[in-house]
């Protein structure tokens, strides 16, 4: 009975150490992000306070996804340095409570906080993430220059019966099926150009894109004005997808069925095998983290060193960013399979944590 209530006990406080630590992280990348949003939409004419502030609030989930583990970790370390300097662990240590037993409720619940974190939480970012994107190239309307000055955009090669094109898009909603900010070069059956076409935006339908705005330039002539204007096409919607659509819009429920549709096109889909084998090991990572924290943050106050006990702890923590961004861009790259490259992250920070750890109690 006193090994249940102080398991109870430690995971509430971790629990809510870290739901702390989260709720800090995502106020802070709300602020920073709408303060890039407001200094980006100086040159932006439709750009209001409101309507930034409502794209940076739909953007906020999608970035805190990303440094969701760290909010693990400091959370995990702020509370057990709460229960050192409490004394509190010097009870349950009297008690005959080890280490494990009140690592392990907070192991439980960090896993628990990250099923929830990739079944709810990921669809819902996902989402937001979108419509803050569709929200973005409404605002921007016509004055697509702004993004296309500075960023190079999505890439794409088709051919047709027509010849081949090459399209470039600043943006891209909807997995790829709406594009905006688009240009196209043509060129005939021989390989020669043939046409420039600059279009406000552009739809996949059913062997064609269907342009809106279209300007067409051919050789020396006056740009020919066209509202509606169609490019054949035989992209099908899973091949752009692989060029246009960024996995972290995806929901977590819905990327299977488009690993599926990519295998059946016969497209690698390493960006959304990736994604979701980064999502399966995120409860796993999370734990992770708190074997880490652990490792570094049960050291009695008396003893001192606590603030180097802080920095080692964050320390450890950027270098298994470091090498996740490492192992990500690998398997984008297509140098590592997505398998190995999401799970190394998990088996080194985990078993650092468990090792440290082990010395520590058992020696």
């Amino acid at each position: 009975m006193l090994t249940s209530t102080l398991s109870r006990y430690f995971g509430l406080r971790f629990l809510s150490s870290v739901v702390g630590s989260f709720i800090g992280v995502v106020a802070l990348a709300a602020m920073i992000d709408y303060v890039e949003l407001m200094r980006r939409g100086a040159d932006w004419p439709n750009a209001t306070a409101w309507l930034l502030a409502k794209i940076s609030m739909y953007r906020v989930p999608q970035l805190t996804e990303r440094i969701m583990p760290f909010s693990v970790l400091v959370g995990a370390m702020s509370c057990y340095l709460t229960l050192s300097r409490r004394l509190e662990l010097v009870v349950a240590r009297a008690a005959g409570v080890s280490a494990w037993q009140f690592v392990a409720p907070a192991m439980i619940a960090a896993f628990l906080f990250g099923t929830v974190a990739v079944t709810l939480y990921n669809p819902v970012s996902a989402t937001l993430h979108e419509r803050s994107k569709r929200l973005e190239a409404d605002m921007l309307g016509e004055n697509l220059s702004t993004l296309q000055s500075n960023n190079s955009g999505f890439w794409v090669r088709q051919k047709s019966a027509d010849g081949a094109a090459i399209i470039n898009a600043t943006s891209s909603r909807e997995q790829g099926a709406k594009l905006g900010g688009v240009t196209i070069y043509t060129f005939d059956g021989d390989g020669h150009f043939y046409q420039r076409i600059e279009a406000k935006s552009a739809s996949l339908e059913e062997g064609y894109w269907q342009l809106e705005d279209a300007r067409v330039y051919a050789g020396s002539k006056p740009p020919e004005i066209d509202d509606s204007y169609r490019l054949s096409t035989n992209l099908t919607l899973e091949q752009v997808r692989e060029s246009f659509a960024t996995p972290e819009t995806v929901p977590f429920w819905q990327l299977p069925s488009y690993i599926r549709l990519a295998d059946r096109a016969g497209l690698m889909a390493a960006g959304y095998r990736l994604q979701y084998n980064q999502l399966l090991a995120r409860p796993f990572l999370l734990a992770a983290m708190v074997l880490l924290a652990a490792s570094v943050s049960l050291r009695f106050f008396r003893f001192g060193g606590v603030q180097k006990m802080v920095l080692s702890g964050i320390s450890a923590g950027f270098l298994l960013f470091v090498l996740s961004k490492i192992t990500e861009d690998m398997s984008k790259s297509e140098l590592m399979s997505p398998v190995a490259a999401a799970w190394i992250p998990v088996l080194v920070g985990g078993l650092t944590g468990f090792v440290a750890l082990l010395y520590q109690e058992d020696g």
